[in-house]
């Protein structure tokens, strides 16, 4: 068992024990240095918030939540892109010991309005009314909720229960008030968010996070990062990933940290030309798509291939010797230094310009990302640190520093967690990063974390201090964007319907789920007729006017599972998997790693598009 301990510096965050205390210690800090920074459409221009300007607003957010008069702890849901509104009304939740609750964006309707109802959130904060009535439309009672709130309305009033205002028109109930509360701290051990992630049912459960478990996180993170103020974060992670909120909302405020929020994903590359952030969190889909651009390029030349190939041999030698990961050959050493002054302007640059030119720290983190490109990227200079851990944790176990970097494992544990193998190699955490319990799922909780520690249900193995992660015990997707998906479930519900015989879902490390799929010989002849194809003809399985019809039925059959967790993609085939064909066990349950060989190709192709 390896245990870390807290450590005994004297320093500022060490006294702060909730989110709340945290944004006030900063705002006397640092009071007009600047804080966050987003795209204006309206004005067509970058504006800057300091941290006294970005407290300013927060004031009249807490003002207006407080006319509500609602109970401590009361739950409050955010659905809302990155952006300073995102941070005020997170901000005054907090301060009013109200527990926020982000969703996804972007997320269907029916599962935000199934998160709404199982929190008995009493107020929900959207983008816009059009959001508001599609949730309203799926019919799910909600009889917690007392306000919605929009920033934008555009649709005639509905016949709505819960009254609706935008934002102008709410902030400005406070001011028609002759008493205005003010902020009452949380404790500790109260709600800093209650973040849904997927269960095992197919229906996501809530994780209650308390100030302590995201405070640890972000104390252990300062001590090993280091960010300081003059450090600039580009956030385009949603805020409802709990990697985000503590890595690049809360541990930039520690900082004193510039926040810059991204227009969209798409905007990406630009943006990284014009912030140049310092920092970058992301999942390991960003840096799957430099890769594959570079590896585009890279095929059309044989020259600038063999260079590349140079420059990464002769780069991880010299990252393996700053990292005691090989012994010094001084001769080696001198030639590759000699060699880097050559090869770092023609290769290595241009790769770290495509970031920015001026990136000291890239996290990757939510899912395990390719050695081929963590191997290729440290090789050329860009110091990408990776990491591990689970919403349940707030949401960081162990990580990499800059300084003390193996990419063959996700790191060391943090600062005051233990971590120990348990029964099949499965990782066990312990810590005051490990949640208060499942929202609601005394049992779910109880079945999670057992005499204090915390069943991760991931295999692993401690190595000299670090953890190496080997696999799953539970039949769990992780994407590259870090999203969680139940295989088992989503099969359960494409197989309810007659024409799917079988199914199989994939898409771990991937950017979206898909399945294959065994059709019904009625349904594929009624299908292929309909579409004037030869339904004897195999071919005809592969054509894309039939895929995109059965991903069509696919996605009409998993609607109430959250987006992501909807395929994309599908493999139809008439076969079916038996055991005979070694696709299932004799318990009918799908051999996965065999079904994964089987399609190994169709799956290639469905990702390489």
């Amino acid at each position: 068992m390896l245990k870390q301990t807290m450590s005994t510096d004297d320093n500022a965050l060490s006294s702060i024990n909730t989110l709340a205390e945290l944004f006030a210690w900063r705002v006397r800090q640092t009071p007009t240095a600047e804080a966050y920074r987003e795209f204006d459409n309206s004005s067509g221009q970058w504006i800057s918030s300091s941290w006294q300007e970005t407290n300013q607003h927060i004031a009249g957010f807490i003002n207006a939540l407080s006319t509500l008069a609602m109970a401590r702890g009361s739950r409050i849901a955010i659905l809302l892109p990155n952006g300073l509104h995102a941070v005020c009304i997170d901000q005054a939740t907090l301060a009013l010991a109200h527990v926020p609750v982000p969703m996804h964006a972007l997320d269907n309707p029916a599962s935000i309005a199934y998160i709404l109802s199982d929190s008995d959130a009493s107020f929900l904060i959207a983008a816009t009314d059009e959001q508001w009535q599609s949730i309203a439309a799926t019919n799910i009672a909600f009889p917690s909720l007392q306000q919605v709130v929009v920033l934008q309305k555009t649709q005639p009033e509905s016949n709505s229960s819960v009254p609706v205002l935008n934002l102008q028109e709410w902030l400005a109930t406070a001011h028609n008030t002759q008493e205005q509360s003010t902020a009452q701290f949380p404790e500790p051990h109260d709600l800093a968010a209650l973040v849904y992630t997927s269960g095992t049912t197919g229906k996501p459960k809530g994780v209650m996070l308390t100030h302590q478990n995201v405070m640890s996180n972000v104390r252990a993170v300062v001590q090993r990062i280091a960010p300081v103020t003059d450090d600039v974060f580009l956030s385009f992670l949603p805020l409802s990933h709990t990697f985000e909120r503590t890595a690049g909302y809360y541990l930039p405020i520690a900082a004193g940290a510039c926040v810059v929020f991204s227009r969209s994903v798409k905007q990406l590359p630009e943006e990284l030309l014009l912030v140049r952030p310092t920092i970058l969190i992301s999942v390991p889909r960003i840096y799957e798509r430099v890769y594959a651009v570079i590896q585009s390029k890279l095929a059309s030349s044989k020259a600038q291939n063999w260079l590349f190939n140079v420059a990464i041999a002769v780069g991880w030698r010299r990252f393996a010797g700053t990292q005691g990961m090989s012994s010094v050959n001084v001769l080696r050493s001198t030639l590759d230094e000699l060699s880097w002054q050559i090869l770092n302007p023609l290769v290595a640059s241009k790769l770290m310009n495509q970031f920015g030119g001026r990136l000291r720290v890239a996290v990757s983190g939510g899912a395990a990302l390719s050695p081929a490109i963590s191997h290729c990227f440290l090789a050329l200079g860009i110091p990408i640190v990776q990491g591990y851990g689970m919403t349940e944790t707030a949401p960081i176990i162990a990580f990499n520093a800059p300084d003390d970097n193996d990419p063959a494992t996700v790191g060391r544990p943090i600062t005051g967690v233990e971590v120990k193998i348990g029964d099949n190699a499965e990782l066990l955490v312990r810590g005051p990063n490990v949640m208060r319990g499942y929202w609601k799922r005394e049992e779910d909780t109880a079945k999670t974390i057992i005499d204090g520690w915390l069943h991760t249900g991931d295999q692993a193995e401690i190595v000299a201090d670090r953890v190496r992660i080997k696999g799953r015990v539970k039949e769990i997707i992780v994407t590259s964007t870090g999203e969680k998906i139940a295989p088992v479930d989503l099969e359960l519900a494409i197989t309810n319907d007659s024409a799917f015989e079988q199914a199989y879902a994939f898409g771990d490390n991937a950017p979206f789920i898909a399945c294959a799929v065994v059709l019904s010989l009625s349904y594929w002849q009624q299908l292929a007729i309909s579409l004037s194809l030869n339904p004897d003809d195999k071919q005809s399985l592969q054509s894309d006017s039939a895929v995109n019809a059965v991903v069509k039925r696919l996605r009409d059959l998993t609607q109430s599972f959250p987006y992501y967790a909807q395929p994309k993609a599908a493999i139809l085939t008439l076969e079916p998997w038996t055991i005979e064909n070694t696709l299932i066990t004799p318990t009918l349950k799908l051999k996965r790693k065999n079904l994964e060989g089987h399609f190994a190709q169709d799956i290639q192709r469905i990702y390489s598009r």
